[in-house]
C-alpha cells in the first residue's frame, strides 16, 4: 500500500488525499487548517475591541475577580523555550467564555514571550466551528494548543470540572440553582487552577516532543 497524507484544497477547506512517496514520521493533516485559522484570529485585546462593547465589557469585569497567580504558579508555566500557539475559539456573548477567557489570558500572560494567545469567534469560520464541536454541539470556549509547526498538542473546551460539579449539585439533586447568584471567588480560583494544569501539560508536551528536541538539540 502506498502511504498518503492530506493537503488542503483551500484555507480552512476540506482535505484531499494526495499520494506521497514517503510517509512523514511526524504529521498533522490539519496543520494547514490550523495555520489558516490562526491567521484569521486576533489578539485578545483586539478581539474584545472589535466585539459588541456591551458584551465585551463583561470580560474585564470578571477579570478583576480572578485571583492573581502565585510565584510558584507562574513558574509552572514559564521558561520552557518552546513556541506554543494558543487558539481560543470563543463567543463574546457566552457566559462560559466571559468566565474562562480572562483566566486563559491571565495564564498565557504568565508564560514567556514564545507563547502567544489569539482569539477567534466561533461563527466566523464554519469549518472551525464544526471541527471543535463537543458532544455534537457547537460549544464554546474551546482552546486548541498548537506547536510552532501548527501541529495540535491538544484541545480543551466547554465547562470545567468545577462548573460541572456545581451544575450536578444544583440540577441533578434536590437543590435548585439560583440564576442570579454570583460565582464565589474560591470556585473561580478552582476553575483557573484547572486551566493552569492544562497549560502546564501542553507546555511540557511541546518541550519534550522528540522532533522539537532534535531540532533544537536539547
Amino acid at each position: 500500500m502506498v502511504p498518503f497524507s492530506f493537503e488542503r484544497s483551500e484555507p480552512c477547506g476540506r482535505y484531499n488525499p494526495v499520494l506521497m512517496s514517503e510517509e512523514a514520521k511526524y504529521l498533522d493533516i490539519r496543520s494547514d487548517f490550523w495555520r489558516a485559522c490562526w491567521v484569521e484570529a486576533a489578539s485578545y485585546d483586539a478581539y474584545l475591541e472589535e466585539s459588541d462593547p456591551k458584551r465585551a465589557g463583561r470580560w474585564p469585569e470578571l477579570e478583576k475577580r480572578i485571583r492573581t497567580l502565585s510565584e510558584e504558579q507562574q513558574k509552572r508555566v514559564s521558561n520552557y523555550g518552546r513556541k506554543l500557539n494558543i487558539l481560543l475559539v470563543s463567543g463574546v456573548w457566552c457566559g462560559d467564555c466571559v468566565r474562562q477567557g480572562p483566566m486563559i489570558r491571565q495564564i498565557a500572560a504568565a508564560c514567556d514571550d514564545s507563547v502567544e494567545l489569539r482569539v477567534i469567534d466561533r461563527d466566523v469560520n464554519p469549518d472551525l466551528r464544526n471541527e471543535v464541536r463537543i458532544l455534537g454541539a457547537a460549544r464554546v470556549p474551546v482552546v486548541v494548543f498548537l506547536s510552532e509547526d501548527f501541529h495540535e498538542a491538544g484541545r480543551f473546551g466547554d465547562r470545567l470540572l468545577e462548573t460541572y460539579r456545581r451544575k450536578a449539585t444544583t440540577e441533578i439533586g434536590p437543590a435548585c440553582a439560583v440564576p442570579t447568584a454570583e460565582t464565589p471567588p474560591e470556585e473561580l480560583a478552582a476553575e483557573r487552577d484547572e486551566w493552569l494544569d492544562i497549560f502546564e501539560r501542553m507546555l511540557l508536551m511541546v518541550r519534550l516532543a522528540p522532533p522539537l528536541r532534535a531540532r533544537y538539540g536539547d
